[in-house]
């Protein structure tokens, strides 16, 4: 089955347009002086046998003169003759009809096709023919949209599923390296330390791979990732490395893209507080307002730091994977921006918020 009856329900549906149409053909020769039953009989065989022929017919048809690869003319030219074609058969069908009627109720009434009504039935069959190509082209290229737009989804799913990988790929070298160092020197000064930050290093690499780029995460779930990969980096630089999120829990429950805080921690932690001599503070805020969900993340820098690397974390591959993954998951409805206050160095974000009971 293909074309206006490629489903059952469809196929019902055209068959129905049909029956009305062959309802409405009896009417008009009953009120030119035919019986009601002889106009019955007569118009709605004709009206199935027809609505079968077109729908196969024609679907092929345009098929062979697609829309935007045939010349136009090639198009009116090729469905036309079918159409003229298809409305002559008919009519010879339908006067093959007439005369089996005659033949088998010799004295009852049976409708005459006459020259007049001839040319009606001619130019109806044309007209109907042409009103299937028309369908049918419509049908076409809907169905062309709709894989068009599931080819675009899938490359979508994958793209995400592909910068998902980067991005494990992209948790900073050092940051294990560092880590296991940690580790090290830890098991000779205090070993119960070096097992727990084993255990938290084991956890932070286990929840990453078990992201999924096509499942959305709670932001709540999210900030226990980021939790995770502080309290590790939080055995390197001790006091130093100061954390708080003021998260309400609204937000908490609105789904993100998983990782999608991982990169600006890490920015942070690198860029900002790694270069500092004092202690500095990682601060995470999120609220929901409205349909929106707005994160803050905010880190303190060195006051002395050129502004060159400042631009650096701005413009770095960490938030330009953040502001992708944004735009590949919101497209315009989601934003990015970074500035720097005095001291502090800020991204906002903004996307659509919804969670797991809304979704």
């Amino acid at each position: 089955m293909s074309g206006v009856i490629s489903r059952w329900y469809a196929a019902l549906l055209y068959l129905l347009a049909w029956l009305m149409l062959g309802l409405a053909t009896a009417a008009l020769l009953a009120a030119g002086g035919a019986g009601w039953g002889a106009s019955l009989l007569f118009a709605l065989p004709l009206a199935i046998v027809y609505a079968n022929a077109t729908a196969f017919s024609a679907y092929y048809v345009c098929r062979a003169y697609p829309i935007g690869q045939k010349h136009p003319a090639a198009i009116v030219g090729g469905v036309g003759i079918t159409a003229v074609c298809a409305a002559a058969l008919w009519c010879a069908i339908g006067s093959a009809w007439s005369s089996l009627l005659r033949a088998l109720a010799p004295d009852g009434a049976v409708v005459e096709l006459d020259a007049a009504r001839l040319a009606t039935m001619f130019a109806l069959g044309v007209i109907l023919y042409g009103l299937a190509a028309a369908v049918n082209y419509l049908l076409i290229e809907a169905e062309r949209v709709r894989q068009l737009e599931t080819r675009e989804l899938e490359t979508r799913l994958m793209a995400q599923d592909a910068e998902l990988r980067m991005l494990r790929t992209q948790v900073d070298p050092h940051f294990l390296f560092n880590s296991l160092n940690s580790i090290s020197a830890l098991t000779s000064i205090d070993p119960g330390a070096a097992r727990a930050m084993t255990l938290r290093l084991a956890s932070f690499f286990r929840q990453t791979l078990n992201l999924h780029a096509d499942r959305k995460v709670p932001l709540g779930r999210e900030l226990d990732l980021v939790r995770e990969f502080l309290a590790i980096e939080q055995v390197r630089f001790g006091e130093r490395l100061r954390f708080e999120a003021e998260v309400t829990p609204d937000a908490a429950a609105c789904l993100v893209p998983p990782m999608l805080l991982q990169p600006l921690v890490e920015n942070a932690v690198k860029h900002g507080i790694g270069q500092m001599v004092e202690p500095g503070r990682i601060h995470i805020h999120a609220l929901r307002a409205g349909s929106l969900l707005r994160i803050k993340v905010e880190n303190d820098v060195d006051q002395d730091a050129p502004c060159m690397a400042l631009a650096r974390m701005g413009s770095g591959v960490g938030l330009e994977n953040v502001r992708r993954r944004l735009a590949a998951a919101y497209g315009h409805e989601a934003s990015a921006h970074w500035s720097r206050d005095g001291e502090r160095f800020r991204v906002e974000l903004a996307l659509p918020a919804s969670s797991e009971q809304e979704a």
